[in-house]
């Protein structure tokens, strides 16, 4: 089996932390090319500064990371310090990374690569809000068909929305950005709230990360820590949601999830539905089918793989 060539598009982020070290841990079937930061969870400069962070923790200072795109396309920046804290990576205290962050921008080199790798051999994989690949869509439509596969965390359905009534977090903060990647006719995987409210830390899940008696597992689980309980607090739920690394599970072992082929359109028009992304589950329409909605999860089995990949590191 060929490592499918990625590049991760993020605003760690806890769950974007724990997304990264995934794919880092999976080299057998991730081939990581770089990883972009977008403003999201936290402002940008906090973003490029805690992705390195996280190639630092796992040991990897080889792995490139730009700085992308401080602000939606059209709209002030709304942040989720109170999910993520301060930092976006608030838990133990982590030290500054000392390895680079590239002079190129994350747009630039998105565009780069995808022109430079041959074509339908790069996957990309956004965990933040879509503003970094909907720019590089905009700036440079000759690289639209060569994305071989965009897998996303963002959007819900049957959960509908976590930011506000109606939408989650990484499409309403940049939902023009996200109408312009839905739109584009690159192959879309979407993995929803309504898959990732199925993926709940628990207890006996985080003690197994703090069981592993590294420096990656010992942090893994203090970050679960944090950020769970504002989830269990919001929703009564046993554990919190590990959204981002749904995506990463994915590429390494599709059969841990199931959806469905719909359509999906995204509001930016409503103030009072801005940022939904409007599932057309039950085929009520006959809009093109435009993305594979993921609906539910091996939950066991997910927490299994993060456990011996984690492990690695």
């Amino acid at each position: 089996m060929t490592a499918r060539k990625i590049i991760i598009d993020t605003d760690p982020g806890q769950d974007d932390a724990v997304a990264i070290l995934l794919a880092l841990a999976s080299p057998e079937e991730i081939d990581l090319l770089g990883i972009t930061a977008v403003a999201g969870n936290v402002p940008l400069p906090l973003t490029e500064k805690n992705a390195r962070i996280i190639c630092e923790l796992a040991g990897r200072t080889d792995i490139k990371v730009f700085a992308g795109c401080d602000a939606p396309l059209s709209r002030p920046l709304v942040t989720a310090e109170h999910v993520h804290g301060k930092t976006g990576l608030d838990g133990p205290q982590m030290a500054d990374p000392t390895m680079p962050l590239q002079d190129q921008h994350a747009v630039d080199f998105i565009i780069q690569t995808l022109r430079d790798e041959p074509s339908g051999t790069v996957t990309l994989v956004p965990i933040g809000p879509l503003t970094n690949i909907a720019t590089a869509f905009q700036r440079a439509p000759d690289i639209i068909p060569r994305v071989q596969e965009i897998v996303l965390m963002g959007g819900a359905y049957f959960e509908v929305g976590n930011i506000t009534p109606t939408a989650e977090f990484n499409i309403y903060v940049d939902p023009e950005a996200a109408k312009i990647v839905f739109d584009a006719g690159v192959p879309l995987v979407v993995m929803s709230l309504d898959v990732t409210h199925k993926a709940l830390t628990t207890k006996a899940r985080i003690d197994a990360f703090r069981a592993m008696g590294t420096k990656v597992g010992d942090m893994v689980a203090a970050w679960t820590d944090f950020f769970e309980r504002f989830d269990m607090e919001k929703y009564g739920s046993e554990g919190a949601p590990l959204h981002d690394p749904c995506t990463v599970a994915y590429l390494i072992d599709p059969s841990l999830f199931t959806g469905r082929l719909i359509n999906v359109e995204i509001e930016t028009g409503s103030e009072l539905t801005l940022g939904m992304t409007v599932a057309d589950w039950w085929g009520i329409t006959d809009r093109p089918k435009n993305a594979l909605f993921i609906g539910d999860i091996d939950a066991e089995r997910f927490y299994k793989l993060l456990a011996e990949r984690l492990a690695r590191l």
